[in-house]
């Protein structure tokens, strides 16, 4: 994942938007777009990528639209980011769930790079899969220590 993709962005911010609906209310496309300045036509594709990944419902019709497949409480943040933007590795051969070794590879016991990349690895992973989607969305200003001054 090196980064997180527009996707993976956009895809984490609808997320968060249909957990702060009332449970079981469904959001439509227009309204998460308009709320989170999301190129609507992008985030057609996005939800559906989630719903694929069974990470939401969707409607159809009158009083239709999305909602979460799940409380969430139950829903990860690293599924959500695996489900848009694939492996939380920064290179394959560090990668869990994608795990492909790398064509120039001599040997992965020592390579140097690899070796730090599986720390890399499992330090995003510990963050994004120990945090819920509602612990996500229930984030306020008291991790503003947590941003970057620029």
């Amino acid at each position: 994942m090196s980064m997180l993709t527009n996707k993976g962005k956009y895809g984490l911010k609808a997320m968060v938007h249909l957990a702060g609906m009332p449970p079981g209310q469904p959001a439509l496309v227009a309204d998460i777009a308009a709320a989170n300045a999301i190129p609507k036509k992008f985030l057609d594709a996005i939800l559906g990528e989630l719903r694929t990944a069974r990470l939401l419902h969707s409607k159809k019709g009158r009083g239709g639209g999305y909602t979460l497949a799940k409380d969430p409480s139950d829903i990860m943040v690293g599924d959500i980011v695996r489900a848009l933007d694939g492996p939380l590795a920064p290179i394959a051969c560090a990668s869990r769930n994608f795990y492909r070794r790398c064509d120039d590879c001599s040997s992965e016991k020592t390579c140097h790079v690899r070796l730090m990349m599986l720390e890399v690895r499992a330090a995003i992973a510990d963050v994004l899969d120990h945090r819920s989607l509602a612990a996500m969305r229930d984030m306020t200003e008291k991790h503003a220590e947590l941003t970057y001054a620029i």
